[in-house]
């Protein structure tokens, strides 16, 4: 068994901001949690404040590599469907060794960035032809191997895609490398479990892509084959998805998705930007977790998700950084409330009564993003992983700070989120904002966008 005990000057808790806090840590797992304690000798020092370490719940990992391509528009109008055409054209170059050198970049960033746990929406499966790898999951064991090295806690979400839009359309050749029937998923599935059973607390979840990628009757055999485990779906991302539903199916996106299956705490719904007023209440009822991706979201021209409302209605939200065009927990809790403010109007939208936006935003995500990761992170608690983000206390946008004011300022006052120490799993991999293995990681992955990009 592994000890470690740490001492917070100060810390967010479950029920507010603390000082003076001693925490104990056995096999990665937080045993005790004391607010007012004395420092032991020798213990390990957290200067400044501690947050529970965000989780990422919806990443593209290889998408890193494509971040700054596709910002040029050719002489149709450009969207997500032209964007799409780039990243099929970059993906078509990469071998399972290009994708774990860029998985391992793309997670060094997260933690700087303060996020200590990812879910990986993991869809690109197969050789460059189409034809699966002797082993089918050889993809999803590139992941594993960059978690394994930079030591980021993961949920791997192999991903079924079986069609190109509603009604069995054909896929198109830019997504021969994702495609899978249901029995080549299943041992996809099973794979992915191999890959990760060495990582620390490692999960695997299950994820229909879309519902324009999967049939209809996909979707309870999909929940029923881990039923334990998350289930994460992209749906009503953009407003052509909506028409396209409407059109084929007769049923906007969320409707359709509710109308075939039980929606319930398992599910993440990523994006869900464009829902109607009973889709957006019933979402928030079903306990589902509202997977938003702000900052993607807005490089894309998506729209803007109507957290506001859904929040009131009692709905669950987490945060990820889906494309990873820019990687940041600050960022992205950053843009998902000055949308809000842009659209209404008004400020502080995340606040209530006591609690302020930046306070309220950083648990929210937690506390979602942890359901949709379904592992027992998100908090500074009894039997949760001890995944600690320190901010820099002599940060310009901190100094003389603490609690909401530390916390909002590092959110809305600073460039990026001042971090300073990471923890996971008790383990620091980040220093005085540098993870670990950042150089050698980084010249892997030039390595590699060098010969990309020749």
């Amino acid at each position: 068994m592994t000890r470690l005990e740490l001492h917070c000057d100060e810390a967010l808790l479950p029920g507010g901001f603390a000082r003076s806090v001693a925490i104990r840590v056995e096999d990665g797992t937080i045993v005790a949690v004391a607010p007012d304690a004395d420092p032991a000798p020798g213990v390990r020092r957290l200067p400044g404040l501690t947050l529970p370490g965000l989780p990422n719940l919806h990443s593209h990992l290889f998408q890193r590599g494509m971040a700054g391509l596709s910002e040029r528009r050719g002489a149709s109008e450009d969207s997500f469907w032209t964007w799409r055409e780039v990243m099929y054209r970059f993906l078509d170059r990469l071998d399972p060794d290009d994708v774990a050198a860029i998985a391992a970049q793309a997670m060094v960033e997260m933690l700087e960035g303060g996020f200590t746990a990812l879910a990986e929406f993991h869809y690109l499966h197969h050789d460059r032809d189409g034809r699966p790898y002797a082993d089918i999951a050889e993809m999803a064991g590139a992941v594993a191997a960059a978690a394994a090295e930079t030591g980021i806690g993961l949920t791997l979400l192999p991903v079924l895609y079986r069609y190109g839009n509603f009604g069995g359309a054909p896929a198109v050749h830019g997504q021969r490398r994702f495609l899978n029937n249901r029995d080549a998923y299943l041992r996809l599935v099973e794979g992915a479990e191999r890959a990760v059973a060495a990582l620390p607390d490692a999960h695997v979840g299950i994820a229909p892509h879309s519902l324009r990628a999967v049939a209809l009757d996909d979707l309870p055999w999909l929940a029923g084959l881990r039923p334990q485990a998350p289930v994460h779906i992209h749906v009503a991302e953009q407003t052509r998805e909506v028409e396209d539903a409407l059109a084929i199916a007769g049923r906007r996106p969320v409707a359709l998705l509710m109308d075939t299956v039980a929606v319930d705490s398992r599910w993440c719904l990523i994006h869900a930007t464009h829902l109607d007023d009973g889709e957006r209440e019933a979402m928030a009822r079903s306990g589902a977790v509202a997977g938003l991706c702000p900052i993607t979201e807005a490089n894309l021209g998506d729209g803007i998700f109507d957290g506001v409302r859904y929040r009131e209605a009692g709905g669950r939200i987490g945060v990820g950084s889906d494309s990873n065009v820019e990687i940041g927990a600050g960022g992205e809790l950053r843009l998902l409330e000055y949308s809000q403010r842009l659209r209404d109007r008004r400020r502080a939208l995340w606040a209530q009564e006591g609690v302020s936006a930046g306070t309220r935003l950083w648990r929210d995500a937690c506390a979602g993003g942890a359901q949709a990761c379904g592992r027992a992170i998100g908090a500074i608690a009894l039997g949760h992983r001890a995944d600690l983000v320190t901010l820099a206390a002599a940060h310009p946008a901190l100094v003389a700070k603490g609690g909401d004011l530390a916390l909002d300022s590092a959110l809305f006052a600073a460039p990026a989120l001042p971090v300073a120490q990471v923890h996971v799993g008790g383990e620091q991999l980040v220093t005085d904002g540098r993870h670990r293995a950042r150089e050698r990681v980084e010249a892997r992955y030039a390595a590699v966008m060098r010969r990309l990009l020749a």
